[in-house]
């Protein structure tokens, strides 16, 4: 049996990694520690981290769905319905950009930002107004003054907001899926069926070609890790949607579009990881595709075509599709043997890991 490679990083924090998983990148200014990893994760469970003291960021990643919800749309401390899916955390150390469609937000800490303190809409519902208040919930906690100073030593006053974002960024860092039977296959200690074989074999063949957008280490498109020199970051349109047929996503969620107003732009998200894909239900940006057999029905089509409603249009037509995404025309057996290998991709630790698991919560 291969055991997890321990690799050291340029701070020292010793990486416990599958085999073949690449050192991952750190920012210089928020180095690992296991005292910040555990208050990250205390901090990453807590609902007292939101402006009514009502949500945490596990409210929106759950362990057991891979650190998503299991929601098409998100619903924020307010009860306002967010736009989009929550997205899975798994390996989220390796994402070259955050979110699914801005291209500008490339490490946690920036992109913990929005979900903390955005307004549009409200997820952790943190403002000007209840900022201080917040604050002071978390350093009027004896226990949390002193995992702060753990993690943040030679600060006067290292409860801040700074300090949670980077503990939480940390905390998220040490997600790491790799377990799943699929890298026990290719470690030589399982077989797969022959279902399974046959869908591995669609998913890295040129019939199905799903590995073009998947086809990473981590079964996405945008990597980043410590030996990274180039880092590509593509977005695609698969068709999901084609207004009217004039190639319009429904608003607000228009891809990249939205930030850079850009015709080719329209429709265009990143690639999920499809680590643990079958728990991770429903799909698509915006969670309008319920299951993995619906999903290859819409790919093998070459996008979707919304017949009536406000959705109304051809995707498959879309101007700006990607040229990744045409007709494939999968048999219903192609389409099980798919959905059987990607179940393979299920990593059972990772969903039951007591290191990532509410520490509140936790067996002694």
């Amino acid at each position: 049996m291969e055991e997890s490679s321990r690799t050291p990083d340029a701070a020292g924090w010793v990486w416990s990694l599958p085999p073949n998983f690449p050192t991952p990148k750190v920012p210089a200014d928020n180095p690992m520690s296991q005292p910040k990893v555990e208050l990250g994760r205390f901090l990453f469970y807590e609902k007292r981290l939101s402006g009514n003291a009502q949500q945490a960021c596990a409210s929106c990643h759950l362990q057991e769905k891979a650190f998503t919800d299991g929601r098409a749309a998100s619903i924020g401390s307010t009860g306002e319905d967010h736009p989009r899916s929550a997205q899975p955390l798994a390996n989220v150390v390796y994402n070259a950009t955050l979110t699914w469609a801005n291209p500008s937000l490339v490490t946690l800490e920036r992109q913990m930002e929005t979900p903390l303190f955005g307004e549009h809409p409200v997820e952790m519902g943190i403002n000007d107004a209840n900022k201080a208040a917040v604050l002071a919930r978390i350093g009027g906690d004896a226990a949390y003054r002193s995992r702060f100073e753990l993690a943040f030593p030679g600060q006067v006053d290292p409860v801040s907001w700074g300090n949670i974002v980077k503990a939480i960024s940390a905390f998220q860092r040490t997600l790491i899926s790799g377990e799943s039977r699929y890298d026990h296959y290719l470690q030589g200690r399982v077989t797969l069926s022959a279902a399974e074989t046959r869908g591995k074999d669609l998913f890295f063949g040129e019939k199905a070609e799903c590995f073009h957008c998947h086809g990473s280490f981590n079964f996405n498109d945008q990597i980043v890790h410590a030996g990274s020199r180039i880092v590509e970051t593509p977005f695609h349109n698969t068709g999901l949607y084609n207004l009217g047929g004039t190639g319009a996503f429904p608003e607000p969620n228009r891809g990249v579009f939205e930030l850079t107003a850009n015709a080719t732009d329209m429709g265009k998200f990143r690639a999920a990881s499809l680590r643990n894909v079958a728990v991770t239900a429903p799909y698509m940006h915006d969670g309008s595709i319920a299951s993995l057999e619906a999903v290859l029905d819409f790919y093998s089509a070459g996008g979707r075509n919304i017949t009536s409603g406000p959705h109304a249009g051809d995707g498959r037509a879309n101007p700006y599709k990607s040229d990744l995404v045409s007709l494939i025309n999968l048999t219903e057996q192609d389409k099980a043997d798919l959905v059987a290998f990607l179940k393979t991709l299920t990593d059972d630790k990772f969903l039951t890991n007591p290191a990532f698991s509410d520490p509140n919560h936790a067996t002694p």
